[in-house]
Formats: C-alpha cells, structure tokens, sequence
C-alpha cells in the first residue's frame, strides 16, 4: 500500500470546517468521489478508498450530488434497449 503526505496548513483545514484528525478521512473520501464521477473508478474501486461499504458510500454520495448510477446516457438508453 502506498501512503501520500500532503502537507496543509491548518487554518486552511480550520477554513473548510475539518479537524487535522478528521481531514484524512474527509480527503480520502473527496478523491473517491472524484475518481468515481470522472469515471476512472468503478463504484465498488471508489467505495473501497473512500474506506467504505457500498451502503455507507451510496449514502454519503449524497451530500456530495454526485449520483451513484454513474452512466453516459447512451449506457443507459443501452441497458433499458436490453432490459
């Protein structure tokens, strides 16, 4: 497993409302949803870095806006033509 340092000032962390403790968690989740939305990871791929079950990451998804059906519209209209 590889670790990434990114050094933050705190009152930068202080600004967004997070805690150094908590900031790791927080950083870790908004890259998954990043990756996961701009479709260079799978749902389950971003559920497991953001340290998350699949239930847990479909519900913070939420508060984020980014939809977890995260298919072009021509996926879609390919899947409903095959249900």
């Amino acid at each position: 497993m590889t670790t990434v340092h990114i050094p933050i000032d705190d009152r930068l962390l202080a600004t967004v409302g997070l805690e150094p403790s908590a900031a790791a968690a927080e950083f870790r989740f908004l890259l998954a949803v990043k990756l996961f939305e701009l479709r260079r990871l799978t749902f389950g791929q971003a559920a497991e870095l953001a340290g998350m079950n699949h239930w847990d990451f479909t519900a913070a998804l939420g508060r984020t806006g980014v939809s977890p059906i995260n298919l072009t519209s021509a996926e879609l209209a390919d899947d409903l033509a095959r249900a």
